[in-house]
């Protein structure tokens, strides 16, 4: 007898548990249909990494539709490598990356394995490599002291629309 009221005693009490969850679930405020991504504001380590890094750091200067920074980092200790991703108005990612490391070692990180078609695109009055990943796409400019990449999930058209905005200027 004793064992029954044990588990229906414990029955009730994870049901007024499960009652009270669900009253605070039912009273909090939430927006299921928020966009999960946050816009980052990438300007002061823009600043930052153009005051440390030893070539001119590139970001997009002006960018036409809804294009939503969403991470940036500058890593002196890795290979003076500066990233800003974004989403692009269809919601792909794009990402822009510098480094002075090895170039094809660099660009094949960057990319997650992707290789060099051997094709060039022209952008902006630049000579820009395309290269083919598994997950990535990229735009690949080589250059002395640094190599320049604009990679991500999104088509070669919006690549080439980040690759055209960058620039080298104060203003991020």
């Amino acid at each position: 007898m004793r064992g029954r009221q044990t588990v229906r005693d414990m029955f009730l009490s994870m049901a007024v548990i499960g009652l009270v969850v669900a009253a605070i679930y039912m009273f909090i405020p939430h927006d299921d249909k928020g966009d999960p991504v946050r816009a980052v504001d990438y300007r002061v380590e823009l600043a930052t990494a153009r005051r440390a890094a030893p070539y001119p750091v590139v970001a997009p200067a002006e960018l036409a539709g809804e294009w939503k920074p969403t991470s940036v980092t500058y890593k002196r200790q890795s290979g003076d490598a500066w990233h800003l991703g974004f989403l692009d108005p269809d919601g792909e990612y794009v990402a822009v990356e510098q480094s002075t490391a090895p170039p094809k070692k660099y660009v094949h990180d960057v990319t997650q394995k992707a290789v060099d078609t051997g094709e060039t695109q022209r952008v902006a009055g630049e000579e820009w490599q395309r290269w083919e990943g598994p997950k990535y796409s990229a735009l690949v400019r080589p250059g002395d002291a640094v190599t320049t990449v604009v990679t991500g999930t999104a088509s070669y058209e919006r690549l080439a629309e980040m690759a055209a905005a960058l620039e080298t200027g104060d203003d991020g």
